[in-house]
Order: structure tokens, then C-alpha cells, then sequence
């Protein structure tokens, strides 16, 4: 009886640590980067239960046990990591004592463009010049249903593609080894899906406009606005201009198809013919002309009323609003020499 025990005992000890050290293995063999946020002083069993959440260990109880045995309870850092399941625990536990990934942090600001983004990712060593354009262009994000099916544009400079104004800005961490444009562009819809089209569904669903004009709006609000007090006053005179079917004339949307981001319009540049144009052309642009932040975004689901139809920034950035075409001229004269 007693050797039956022994022998029971021996199989489930045995039985233990083969489950314990298979634990420790890859979740898989997917490489797709997964973001973790640990908080400063979330306890082991608070870190393991949100690793297992993510899928990127097997067990929680047994990367607790781990860290225990390893004796690094205290050496577990707080910070934003970028995981993946094909790493182990003893590769994920490295990351979180140490505080190092290879990754490198990408930050979008608002008002960034497509265009902007394949820069910005071409100057860090992300890929090839073009990469995030033609993927914007070409991938499918057909799970997105906020995301156009269709594009716009044309690749030239990426004007016009699907995902333009769609994209979350925020800091992003890339792995340079596994960069991929289209796993990071489906990471900056999910950002917008979770910050913008869920967190603000019911201001969405109970807004006469539909989604698409008030993110193509609100992009305009974020490249005419310096601001944040000035948002939502400028977001009611656009809609007001946008409703009475005037022009909106905003230069910036002419900057956007002709790819001039800094460099002086010309009166040729104005009179040039394109859906783009808002000097000619009635009506929001057939996409944003931009990736919008958050509040913009804000003010454009509730503008502001105002008596105001027109608004100028003189050369210190300060706002002047007109009620009529006269004041605009005179704000033009005063604060524009």
C-alpha cells in the first residue's frame, strides 16, 4: 500500500513538473506583436492574470510559481512592453526585470498624414520608402467597419487612401525585425475603434452627420485649429458653411492634394481643380485630409453656435473671428501685413 502511495505520489510530482515546465513554453508560434501596459505596483498574480489575458503565456498560476522560483518578485518593472506569443516565459520574464525590448516607440501626432506616417517610419528604419502608403492603399481592412472600402485617391504622395483619418494617433511600439505596415495599421484602427468609434457611439449614432463627414471634418478642425478653445467654435462655423452649402475654403485641404505642407500657396494652387479644392469645390473633401486627435474629433460631434461665419490666425497663432466678409477683410488688413 505504502509503495502504491510512493509510486502514486513519484507519477503526480512527475506529472507536476511536466506540466509546470510546458507552461513555460510559447503560447504559439505567432509572431503579431501584442501591447502590455504594466501599472506601478501591480502585484505578480496581477501581471501573470493580464499576460494570460493577452494569450501570450499558458498559465497565469504557473508564471506566478516562476517568477517565485527565480526569486524576481521585486525585480518586475512597470512600463509598456511589446510582446508576442511565440516568446517563453523565461523571454517575456527577461523583458519585464530588465525593462528592455528591441522595439522602437513611434509616436503619431494629430494632424499627421498618411504620407507623414511613411516618413516618419522610413526615417526610423521601418521598411522602404512607400511601404505604409501602398499597404494603406492596397491591404484589406475590410474587418474595420468604420474603414472605407474604397479608395480616393491615387498612391501619388498617398493622397486619399482608405485609412486615411482612421489611423489613432498615439505612441506605438515596432519590433524592427518584424516590422509589418499592415499589422501596424490594423493596431492604429483598433486604437481608433476602442478611443473613438466606441468610447463615443451614442454622440456618433445620435449626430445627423454621417461618421465619415465627421471625421473628414474633424481633420479639418485639427489642421485649422491651434487651440483647443478655438476647436469647437471653428468646428460651428465650418458645419454652418458646410449646411448653407458655401464654400469652406480651407487652404488646407489645397495643401493636402498638392502635397505642400509648409511651402506658400500660390494663386494657381487655388485655381486648381479637384474635389480637394475647398476654394472651388462646395462640400466637405472626398476623404480627411488628415488623422485627426481626439478632441478634434470632439468638436466636430459638437460644434459650437456661434455669430461667427469667418476666422484668420495673425502671425503670433492668435484666433480673429468675422461675422461678415467686410470684418474678415479687416482682420485680413489688420493682422495679416
Amino acid at each position: 500500500m505504502i509503495k502504491r502511495l510512493l509510486l502514486l505520489a513519484g507519477f503526480l510530482v512527475l506529472a507536476c513538473g511536466v506540466w509546470f515546465w510546458q507552461a513555460l513554453k510559447p503560447v504559439s508560434k505567432d509572431s503579431a506583436s501584442v501591447i502590455v501596459t504594466i501599472q506601478k505596483g501591480t502585484s505578480v498574480a496581477g501581471i501573470a492574470r493580464t499576460l494570460a489575458d493577452q494569450h501570450l503565456i499558458r498559465s497565469a498560476s504557473a508564471f506566478t510559481w516562476y517568477v517565485g522560483f527565480r526569486k524576481l518578485q521585486t525585480k518586475l518593472q512597470a512600463g509598456v512592453y511589446e510582446l508576442k506569443p511565440n516568446q517563453s516565459a523565461e523571454d517575456i520574464l527577461t523583458a519585464l526585470t530588465t525593462g528592455k525590448t528591441d522595439d522602437i516607440a513611434i509616436t503619431i501626432p494629430e494632424d499627421r498624414t498618411v504620407a507623414d506616417i511613411d516618413d516618419l517610419l522610413a526615417e526610423k528604419g521601418l521598411g522602404e520608402p512607400g511601404d505604409f502608403i501602398a499597404c494603406a492603399f492596397d491591404c484589406d481592412f475590410s474587418a474595420f467597419a468604420f474603414v472605407p472600402q474604397k479608395n480616393s485617391g491615387t498612391r501619388q504622395n498617398g493622397i486619399g487612401s482608405k485609412v486615411e483619418g482612421y489611423l489613432f494617433p498615439d505612441t506605438y511600439f515596432v519590433s524592427k525585425g518584424g516590422y509589418d505596415p499592415k499589422k501596424l495599421i490594423e493596431r492604429m484602427l483598433q486604437e481608433f475603434d476602442a478611443r473613438v468609434a466606441k468610447a463615443y457611439a451614442r454622440d456618433i449614432q445620435e449626430n445627423p452627420q454621417p461618421f465619415a463627414k465627421i471625421i473628414t471634418m474633424a481633420s479639418l478642425i485639427e489642421k485649422e485649429t491651434r487651440h483647443q478653445d478655438e476647436r469647437a467654435v471653428v468646428s460651428g462655423i465650418l458645419w454652418k458653411r458646410y449646411n448653407e452649402r458655401q464654400l469652406l475654403g480651407v487652404d488646407a485641404t489645397v495643401r493636402y492634394f498638392l502635397h505642400k505642407p509648409t511651402s506658400a500657396i500660390t494663386a494657381k494652387d487655388l485655381d486648381t481643380d479637384s474635389p480637394y479644392n475647398t476654394r472651388k469645390s462646395v462640400g466637405l473633401p472626398p476623404t480627411p485630409i488628415a488623422n485627426p486627435g481626439e478632441a478634434s474629433i470632439l468638436a466636430a460631434l459638437h460644434p459650437e453656435s456661434s455669430e461667427y461665419w469667418y476666422y484668420l490666425h495673425d502671425s503670433q497663432g492668435r484666433i480673429h473671428y468675422a461675422r461678415t466678409n467686410d470684418e474678415h477683410n479687416e482682420n485680413r488688413q489688420r493682422y495679416l501685413r
